[in-house]
């Protein structure tokens, strides 16, 4: 599914669909607080960092799951991954292993995850850290998650998207809120942002971490200033578009899909005949590229997460740090 407009309009043009569903709106936000009050959440016996965010789609969690894994690792700790697998159909609680599981089966975020870390799929969180702790794992760090209230976590990332903020401001259905911001950010160990500033109704108590998306090294000298047909399924498609153009492609057409879709081999065809026609390379998401059956032909545009003040990520993951 495609967020509508006016999920995204904080102007109020379109005030008047958002308003309609203001009562679902209510409804929604109120089933959440009554489920936190009445879960009691299980302890995990290592430390649970939970990347999370407020809004529904893309904020950029998975690439501030990698960039604190490395982190955590460079500081002595062992980080596994604990993902729900979100648009895989294996329940878990398992350990993903890229040879032999497909997104299909554990999903397109954790593939991405166990090739930086051992990543672990479970709907049932505390059964996943559980195992990871059996496993040998110091830490956690929890893909997602932050609206569930199973698991206790010792630090909570909420990622927010600098350049889109907080849409319209208003709770599912009304807008892209998954809770309100009053609620999701009293539990917020720190504010994570992703490119642009803070969005003004973060308390001011908050600590926030600035945060840019790089194209790597290897991306830039592969993809700088060439002509791309450029294809994603993410949530925020824009962001890939810019990158190229940052980084000198030049892109001839821009293709939006769903987030999470599975491409059908028709579609593929089409885009590799849109490049070929354009004299043009076909690149996409690394996310993208995991749900892809047939990848030949076709780039990648990798990019790593910065954190802009390594001394304030230090302390804001102190708890789940060797001591």
């Amino acid at each position: 599914m495609r967020a509508p407009a006016f999920w995204d309009d904080p102007t109020g043009r379109f005030s008047l669909a958002a308003t309609a569903l203001t009562p679902a709106a209510w409804a929604y936000a109120a089933a959440h607080r009554l489920r936190w009050r009445l879960t009691r959440p299980a302890r995990a016996p290592i430390p649970v960092v939970c990347v999370g965010n407020l809004v529904a789609g893309g904020a950029g969690k998975t690439p501030v799951a990698l960039a604190i894994a490395t982190y955590m690792r460079g500081k002595g700790a062992t980080p596994h991954f604990l993902s729900r697998g979100y648009g895989g159909s294996v329940p878990g609680p398992l350990r993903v292993d890229r040879s032999r599981h497909t997104e299909k089966e554990v999903g397109d975020e954790a593939l991405l995850l166990a090739a930086v870390a051992p990543t672990w799929v479970a709907r049932d969180r505390a059964a996943g850290a559980e195992l990871a702790a059996a496993s040998g794992a110091t830490a956690v760090i929890l893909d997602d998650g932050f609206q569930n209230p199973g698991l206790t976590k010792d630090v909570s990332l909420v990622v927010v998207d600098g350049t889109y903020g907080l849409g319209n401001g208003r709770t599912l259905p009304a807008g892209p809120l998954r809770e309100s911001v009053a609620f999701g950010m009293q539990r917020a160990s720190a504010l994570v942002v992703v490119g642009g500033d803070a969005p003004p109704a973060v308390p001011a108590n908050v600590p926030v971490l600035h945060a840019a998306l790089l194209p790597t090294a290897d991306a830039r000298t592969a993809l700088a200033g060439a002509r791309v047909v450029a294809f994603a399924g993410i949530g925020r498609p824009a962001k890939f578009f810019e990158t190229l153009e940052s980084i000198g492609c030049t892109v001839v057409t821009r293709c939006n899909f769903p987030d999470h879709h599975r491409y059908r081999p028709g579609e593929i065809t089409r885009l590799r005949a849109e490049a070929h026609a354009a004299n043009a390379r076909l690149v996409t998401t690394a996310k993208d590229w995991m749900r892809l059956s047939d990848r030949a032909g076709i780039d990648v545009l990798d990019v790593t997460l910065e954190f802009a003040d390594t001394a304030a990520l230090a302390r804001v993951l102190a708890a789940a740090l060797p001591r």
